[in-house]
């Protein structure tokens, strides 16, 4: 077989990147489309529970093992009076959210969904409104949540029937402040200062809150760098993660440059780490900034379609991408890009959950189903635990028009010593030929092949429905073990998971 169609690895159980923050397999939900009205919530909906929240959609976001959601938003956060959302549903005020031009009816609020966060087994990422509003509001935010009692505002929730406090540990102060599009959008001298005082009143509460100040919108934007530099400058010991955004489409059809886009995570990670760095250097700091990458995805599919949309309606079928195989490849890549920097990157958001660019979507009063995206997005929150290892890769590798030196072989190994367990996750971007991986485990003394599961398909553009699951993943892998190598073939354009298990 010519060497371009074959790929080495090693992995030593001493290339330790870091320990796996599991908040990194984290997921987002913004009053935005039908993400939380006819997606986490549909009263009249068959699988609806006591409260509305739909039993069919729980079930595939346990399945997922989402750690930790990150809400109310977004954009919509911007203008979002918090106490809209609380107290009696039939007094909550109807409110028009300019950032989607919607309605938003306040059926779900901040107790509501720390109800359907308690049911999913996930925890909160709240974001508090520095938009159009401060400091002051954020803070009684806090003591809304997490204070237990004999407070106006923590005495406020238990009148609202919820006694124990909701203890919500992580917390994003605002949303993009960078965009022109956004409600009270600030320069970076002007969020910085805002975000520093948000973040030492609130620590005044608990400085045991982990605090993500926010970052440039994307890599993109004129101001980039220079904005993080300035944020960090003036919020720097008040605040404990930058934020990262960023998406990616295949607009120009042309899946080799698509698939290479992960590369820009890489970079756009490292650039940040770098500033984050820097200021820490110049303020002779010990304390390190790390990367919460609060939002990820690929979107690109629905944006025509979103234009034609009626304003200030409620929970429109706004920002519906489906997805399709090589939607699924690229979301692999990017969850490779955030294992080979589990060192700083200790939160990550796929943006979003539920209907909204989201791996799980659902019909109104019928079933919900799985997207392509939702088969890396769960192998790799199920099986990629433990310690982050770095392999060394020799792989063929291509040029795309926007990258050069693209490695055909994208691949993480995930260690957790404590179960015995060995993950390899493998993206081969080639797109006609197979790769013939032969990976060097002889550390792994006594392990074995447990299953190599792969997605493929023939179609790129092949995607799923609720009639038709087009896109799914089989354990035909062809993975074997045999004197510390391990040999496996990597179809051409597939996404593989091969997992290994320490023998009794």
């Amino acid at each position: 077989m010519a060497d371009q169609k074959k790929a080495t690895m090693v992995v030593d159980k001493e290339f330790i990147i870091s320990e796996i923050d599991k908040r990194i397999y984290g997921s987002f939900i913004e009053h935005l489309g039908r993400a939380v009205y006819g997606g986490i919530y549909e009263q009249d909906h068959a699988t609806a529970d006591e409260q509305g929240f739909r039993q069919d959609v729980l079930d595939l976001v346990r399945e997922l093992q989402v750690p930790i959601v990150r809400y109310p938003g977004g954009n919509f956060v911007s203008g979002y009076n918090w106490e809209d959302g609380v107290g009696p549903v039939d007094q909550r005020p109807r409110r028009l959210d300019l950032a989607w031009r919607t309605v938003e009816p306040n059926w779900i609020g901040t107790n509501e969904f720390a109800d359907w966060c308690r049911k999913a087994g996930t925890e909160i990422n709240m974001a508090v409104n520095l938009g159009t509003r401060g400091p002051e509001e954020a803070r009684q935010l806090l003591e809304y949540c997490n204070h237990p009692g004999g407070s106006y505002f923590s005495d406020l929730r238990i009148s609202h029937g919820y006694k124990t406090p909701h203890n919500i540990k992580t917390w994003c102060l605002g949303n993009e402040m960078d965009g022109p599009w956004q409600m009270g959008s600030k320069t970076a001298a002007e969020y910085g200062r805002i975000a520093a005082e948000t973040g030492r009143m609130m620590k005044m509460y608990d400085s045991s809150l982990e605090l993500v100040a926010c970052g440039s919108s994307n890599r993109g934007m004129p101001t980039f760098a220079e904005w993080e530099a300035t944020v960090l400058d003036l919020s720097y010991e008040h605040v404990d993660f930058i934020s990262l955004h960023t998406y990616y489409g295949n607009k120009e059809n042309d899946p080799g440059n698509y698939l290479a886009r992960s590369l820009d995570m890489d970079a756009f990670i490292e650039s940040v780490v770098a500033i984050a760095d820097y200021i820490k250097a110049k303020h002779r700091s010990k304390k390190t900034i790390n990367l919460s990458f609060d939002e990820w995805n690929v979107w690109y599919h629905s944006h025509e379609s979103d234009k034609k949309l009626e304003p200030w309606t409620i929970a429109p079928p706004q920002l519906e991408d489906h997805y399709n195989f090589e939607d699924a490849l690229l979301v692999g890549c990017m969850l490779i890009s955030m294992l080979k920097h589990a060192d700083r990157v200790k939160i990550a958001c796929l943006a979003q959950l539920v209907n909204v660019i989201a791996p799980i979507m659902t019909e109104t009063g019928g079933g919900a189903w799985k997207q392509t995206i939702f088969y890396p997005y769960m192998h790799a929150s199920v099986y990629g635990r433990g310690v982050s290892l770095k392999p060394v890769i020799r792989s063929s590798k291509y040029d795309s028009k926007d990258f050069t030196d693209v490695p055909h072989l994208e691949s993480a190994v995930t260690y957790n010593e404590e179960e015995g367990t060995l993950t390899i996750f493998a993206v081969n971007r080639d797109l006609s030929d197979a790769l013939e991986l032969d990976c060097d485990l002889r550390q792994f003394e006594g392990y074995a092949v447990v299953e190599h599961i792969v997605l493929e398909h023939d179609d790129l553009k092949a995607a799923n429905t609720l009639q038709e699951e087009r896109v799914k993943p089989h354990t035909g892998g062809s993975a074997k073990l045999d004197g510390g190598r391990l040999s496996a073939r990597l179809g051409k354009a597939s996404w593989n998971v091969i997992r290994l298990a320490k023998q009794a």
